[in-house]
């Protein structure tokens, strides 16, 4: 598996870990026709543009396919001003979950916060994403209960945050 920065050309590949991680974490969660109707080339119109904003890495395969995505920067809301960082995404396609590759790929993201010196820093999970264990397992702490509004739905959404994401690695 190869990690690294992402580029533009993958934008398309990038769309579409996001349209099928979407598919499948969210489809007990979010409205179905909403789920089918998410467009790979939407996708790749907002990833062209968050490689050039953001820190985005990828992981690829064996086949040189992209198999899942990171994506951090700056905190977004300014609600939490001790957290001046955020993971904004980390996505994997379902059958390369559960083999470490999720530490893997948030570490570079992290390691980019922290050469700009950014220390503590949050992610946002909807409530009823089980990947809430992934992030209490690299030491995060639940810190915010939010809602948030996907599909017309009300959901809640839980804030978790590092206050020193140097510490991340060491659980």
């Amino acid at each position: 598996m190869e990690i690294r920065k992402a580029e533009s050309s993958d934008a398309k590949g990038i769309a579409k870990v996001h349209v099928d991680s979407w598919k499948t974490t969210y489809a007990h969660i979010l409205p179905s026709e909403y789920l089918q109707n998410l467009s790979y080339e939407q996708r790749e119109i907002i990833w062209l543009q968050n490689i050039k904003e953001s820190i985005v890495y990828v992981i690829k395969n064996q086949q040189q396919e992209i198999v899942g995505f990171s994506t951090g920067g700056l905190e977004r809301s300014g609600n939490y001003p001790n957290h001046t960082g955020e993971l904004y995404a980390i996505y994997i396609v379902k059958e390369y979950q559960k083999q470490g590759l999720g530490r893997k790929l948030i570490q570079p993201v992290l390691e980019q916060l922290k050469k700009e010196n950014i220390t503590g820093i949050v992610v946002l999970v909807l409530e009823d994403n089980s990947s809430c264990r992934f992030y209490e397992a690299l030491g995060a702490k639940m810190i915010d209960r939010i809602q948030v509004k996907i599909a017309g739905k009300q959901l809640p959404e839980l804030v978790y945050a590092w206050d020193d994401i140097g510490a991340v690695f060491d659980q």
